[in-house]
């Protein structure tokens, strides 16, 4: 899996290792790690009115991960988003989209995202699909995500960074309101593009 291929420009190792090793390098990212939400972002694009992007993002989430660098197909992640701390810029707009009309959010409060397979894409690149879950609906979900690497920060953290994307139909959820446009298409597109930056904390 190419979440566990980082290397820096003079390092040899993945070159040179036999088919299937397992480097120290690799191993030390395994175990499980918890999504620091200061430090990522869960965020959306939309087409407005045919003509222009409107970007969001989801300000309450959680979410954990679980790396293995001897297997790493057996690496999982779990995220839960809130669906009322919806943010587009416009307090009349996120009202929209938290009403009946779209997330429903007093019903479905949350959103949720559950592993299923993780594969390898080569270099620094896996894909990871899953379980999505709108609406109180389930549909798999596949994203392709590029590991940005790990360090430990000031305070003593180990951290791996990720940043990955994704498209969607919303409708395919029931997320299916619309308003015609007097020129012809619809006020909001059905194909949702899906942006993830995401900084973990291995647990103690």
């Amino acid at each position: 899996m190419g979440i566990f291929g980082r290397k820096d420009s003079d390092d040899t190792t993945s070159e040179t290792a036999a088919p299937g090793a397992v480097s120290p390098d690799l191993a030390a990212v395994t175990g499980d790690y918890t999504i620091d939400p200061a430090h990522s972002s869960f965020g959306f694009v939309a087409r407005h009115a045919m003509v222009t992007n409107v970007k969001g993002k989801f300000n309450e989430f959680s979410g954990s991960l679980h790396l293995d660098g001897s297997d790493p197909a057996k690496s999982t992640a779990t995220i839960d988003i809130v669906m009322a701390s919806v943010d587009t810029g416009s307090t009349d707009r996120d009202g929209h989209l938290k009403s009946a009309d779209f997330f429903k959010a007093d019903e479905f409060p949350t959103m949720t995202f559950r592993s299923t397979e993780a594969q390898a894409l080569g270099g620094d690149d896996y894909r990871i699909t899953g379980d999505l879950t709108i609406l109180g609906v389930t549909k798999p979900l596949t994203i392709d995500l590029e590991f940005n690497g790990s360090a430990k920060d000031p305070f003593g953290n180990e951290r791996v960074g990720f940043e990955g994307k994704a498209e969607i139909l919303r409708s395919a959820w029931g997320l299916t309101w619309n308003a015609a446009l007097e020129t012809g298409g619809v006020l909001v597109s059905d194909k949702i593009k899906l942006n993830f930056d995401i900084s973990a904390i291995r647990n103690a």
